[in-house]
């Protein structure tokens, strides 16, 4: 029903799209070479690239028509994938020219690569990049940090609109595109650009962008078949010109499904995509882009290193009891349970018909994750004058879904607030239902539902050497964050994973949420940018200013909160940033930025949430006077790009303050009892390298290397609950714990990637390694994970064309060849995980880390083509 929904929205917005359009079409004319040159470049070819683009500010150059492509003599051919085996590294490097570090990689690389991959894992190779993937086709999502810094740090958008969710900021990599409709993906790794819509980019930019429709009927269809039951197949159609117009479209659609590597349960997804451009005149362009997603897969747990000590990627079959460690964290199961009932549960739960004597809340079927969004965007230029151009990127951003799990509930004894009542749901009552005395089992999902519109405008004003960027961005969005309690069935299985009813429903009225908050979040960030060109454009001078004034109204609908029911908060922050390239020569160029960045706090720290206690209140504490994270990026680089070879190497240096830290405090007299606050826990900073090299073609061999070292620390004591004896008894208080000048987590020291590729026009292949130090998971620094290597190779056969299909081809792609099983992410970092002593000489009670099991070897086989 849902995706029937998606389906129905993506075909009105085309109809009325393509009325809107065609308004403002012209006559099928030439479209007359820009000042960026014509593009012919990396991995553009039959793609459709407009030859027209407006001079954007080497400062902000974040919307469609501001990526300039590299201007390549190709030799040879463009085949209809965008492949043009001439890209720098294999596609995995371009020239460029902005004042800071930027990787990108193009459709050279992105083909060769198993098809539906999401961009996260695309981008694997680049400097200071550290991806681990839970699942070979990417349908569970994925984790990255960038020089050290996590994805909630980090700007992620698509034709120039805003990924990251408004809330958290986390991103969802398998939701965005689909790879067949990727361009480029852009990595800005120290700052996002000046005119990039984020309020929490502290730490760098992942700009991604679609091809465009060509200009003539065609497509492009191929289906993939793999290990563990992976299947894919994507189909997509190309209008050509419409009419006798500029007007162009395609629309496409993917379907993948893939059983669980490791425990049971199954992941799938469908996803749309469409866009439309029309270009006329000098730099004139207008489009449309709209993406549809939805998908359930089952979940992974997360793990602590006791549990992958002992259980290693896990046990299949019934449920395993738990224990502890000697440090009090629980050894579970590195899988969810496949058995539902049974005799030998840990814990016996009873569902309220009384039908299920013993159910097991680790189910599989009760740990899944559905959602669905829609993402549309129609970034679009007007060349008002020969010197000023008019840039404007509306957006319209939405999300439904969540995770989900299981509760034990008793109707007889339910908590509102600080009172007690009873409850019922889907007719059983305290008094009706068969062992209501008992604990029961109900499905809790948490369930997130988005509305996200927003414009980004800017106008851009050259005369002579001076070139004047004015903008502006406004959004307004609204979220519902809730987590009902809903049945279960005789099976095992929710009544609706969606979270959907019945609920259970207390005796006064009221439908029991774990939480329920409404937050309204309005941005407006004006900003401006002026560029001087001096010396024939060999000195580039930048300067910026943007001021991002953010407000949050919320609201949380759960009683005897901390905070009170209304909550608002309030920031307005000055953002300046500068930069310089100087080009030596034609080959040789010297950089160098600065530039002020912030990341607003997550909603949900605002508000109180979860299990009420009645001596302490809510299990998660909100809390309004938390500040905003503000980091100052400094960089200084070379780069090296020459007719067979290109290089770049920089410094880096990052100065954090007002680092947002999630906090959880335990009761010592009930150990079960526990409060997880969000707060500021001080700063911290970080040096570093990275360097990345690679080539054109020799004789059809195209490596490509990239390195980073990192040295991330931080600079205070982080406050931690800790104990404290004082004769027979024992405190709860707090404590400092020594963290000052320690390694930062998830920060590794080194990193290298190499990828070698060859192309001779009908066989290719490419192999790909990277290498991750050691990660720390504790600020502390008494826990770690262990460096890894981890390699893919692919190889294929493009055929000739033959008739109706364009450049058909077969491909192997073998993931992680050496089969390392490790742990490829820090889920959860933590103060200490074996205890250690205070500044005050309290014992800081240690809390294990969590972390994320990496993908296996997987093969899998594709076969393509264009027509």
């Amino acid at each position: 029903m849902r995706f029937r929904s998606i389906c129905a929205a993506l075909c009105c917005s085309t109809i009325l799209t393509s009325h809107a359009l065609a308004q403002a079409t012209a006559p099928a004319v030439p479209v007359a070479p820009g000042a960026a040159g014509s593009v012919q470049g990396q991995g553009t070819g039959n793609q459709g690239q407009d030859q027209t683009q407006a001079e954007p500010s080497m400062l902000g150059a974040t919307a469609p028509t501001d990526v300039r492509n590299e201007d390549v003599d190709i030799v040879g051919h463009t085949y209809s994938d965008g492949v043009n085996r001439q890209a720098l590294g294999g596609g995995l490097m371009v020239k460029e020219d902005a004042p800071k570090s930027v990787s990108t990689i193009t459709r050279d690389y992105i083909e060769k690569q198993a098809p539906g991959l999401n961009p996260m894992q695309l981008i694997q190779l680049l400097p200071g990049v550290n991806t681990s993937d839970s699942d070979p086709l990417g349908l569970t999502g994925g984790n990255m940090t960038v020089r050290g810094m996590t994805q909630a740090q980090i700007s992620f958008t698509l034709e120039g609109f805003p990924i990251n969710d408004i809330g958290s900021f986390q991103v969802y990599p398998q939701e965005i595109v689909d790879s067949e409709n990727l361009r480029t993906v852009h990595l800005e790794q120290g700052s996002a650009d000046l005119d990039s819509p984020s309020i929490n980019a502290t730490g760098g930019a992942v700009n991604m962008y679609m091809i465009d429709p060509k200009k003539r009927f065609g497509g492009r269809t191929d289906f993939t078949y793999g290990s563990y039951g992976a299947t894919r197949g994507f189909l997509r159609i190309d209008t050509g010109l419409i009419g006798n117009t500029n007007m162009r479209a395609y629309f496409s659609f993917s379907d993948a499904e893939q059983d669980m590597w490791r425990g049971p349960g199954h992941s799938s997804r469908k996803h749309a995509e469409m866009k439309v451009v029309n270009d006329w005149g000098q730099g004139n362009r207008i489009s449309l882009a709209i993406v549809g997603n939805t998908g359930v897969s089952s979940a992974f747990p997360t793990v602590n290193m006791s549990s992958w000590k002992k259980y290693g990627i896990g046990v299949m079959g019934g449920p395993i009891a738990t224990s502890k460690d000697a440090n009090g964290a629980t050894v579970s199961n590195t899988v969810y349970a496949s058995q539902w009932t049974g005799t030998n549960l840990p814990t016996v739960y009873k569902s309220p018909q009384d039908t299920v004597t013993a159910a097991n809340y680790n189910y599989y079927k009760l740990n899944q994750n559905p959602f669905t969004n829609i993402y549309a965007s129609a970034p679009s230029t007007f060349t008002l004058t020969n010197h000023l151009v008019l840039t404007e990127t509306p957006y319209f951003w939405y999300g439904d879904g969540g995770r989900g799990s299981a509760y034990s509930e008793n109707l007889a004894s339910q908590q509102y607030g600080s009172h007690k009542v009873t409850g019922s749901i889907g007719g059983y009552t305290s008094s009706s239902a068969k062992g209501a005395a008992n604990d029961i089992l109900l499905y809790g999902p948490t369930i997130t539902e988005t509305y996200r519109p927003g414009s980004v405008t800017k106008v851009t004003l050259t005369n002579g050497v001076n070139r004047l960027m004015i903008g502006y961005w406004f959004e307004y969005s609204k979220q519902m964050m809730t987590s009902p309690y809903g049945m279960i069935a005789p099976d095992g299985s929710p009544v609706d994973v969606w979270g959907g009813g019945p609920h259970l429903v207390l005796s006064n009225g009221m439908t029991a949420q774990y939480r329920d908050s409404v937050t309204q979040t309005t941005i407006h960030v004006p900003f401006i940018g002026d560029t001087l060109s001096l010396f024939h454009n060999r000195l580039t001078i930048d300067a910026g200013l943007k001021y991002a004034i953010v407000s949050r109204r919320g609201k949380n609908n759960l009683p005897d909160t901390s905070t009170g029911p209304y909550i608002t908060q309030h920031w307005a922050t000055a953002l300046p940033t500068a930069a310089f390239r100087f080009k030596v020569n034609n080959e040789n160029q010297l950089f160098a930025s600065v530039s002020t960045n912030f990341r607003e706090p997550a909603n949900y720290g605002l508000y109180d949430a979860g299990t009420y206690y009645s001596n302490g209140g809510y299990s998660t504490h909100g809390s309004s006077t938390v500040r905003p994270e503000i980091s100052i990026s400094e960089e200084f680089g070379w780069r090296y790009q020459g007719p067979l070879v290109a290089s770049s190497l920089s410094y880096f240096h990052y100065n954090f303050t007002n680092r947002l830290y999630s906090q959880t405090t335990v009761d010592p007299e009930n150990p079960a009892n526990y409060w997880t606050t969000n707060l500021n826990a001080g700063g911290a900073h970080s040096n570093g390298v990275d360097f990345e090299i690679g080539t054109r073609p020799l004789y059809n061999i195209r490596p490509y290397f990239s390195a980073e070292y990192l040295d991330a620390r931080t600079d205070s004591n982080l406050v931690d609950t800790a104990t404290i004896k004082v004769g027979t008894k024992t405190y709860t208080t707090s404590g400092a714990a020594a963290t000052k000048g320690k390694v930062a987590p998830q920060a590794p020291k080194y990193q290298f990637g190499f990828g070698l590729d060859y192309d001779n026009g009908h066989e290719y292949g490419s192999f790909n390694l990277k290498y991750v130090a050691r990660q720390y998971s504790t600020f502390i620094n008494d826990q770690s994970i262990p460096g890894y290597v981890r390699m893919n190779i692919s190889v294929g056969y493009r055929f000739r064309d033959w008739g109706f299909f364009k450049s058909p081809h077969i491909q192997l792609n073998l993931q992680n060849i050496s089969d390392n099983r490790y742990l490829g992410s820090v889920s959860s970092p933590r103060v200490t995980a074996l205890g250690t002593t205070a500044t005050n000489g309290a014992k800081i009670t240690p809390a294990a880390p969590t972390y994320t099991i990496a993908s296996p070897f997987a093969a899998l086989a594709s076969i393509s083509t264009g027509f």
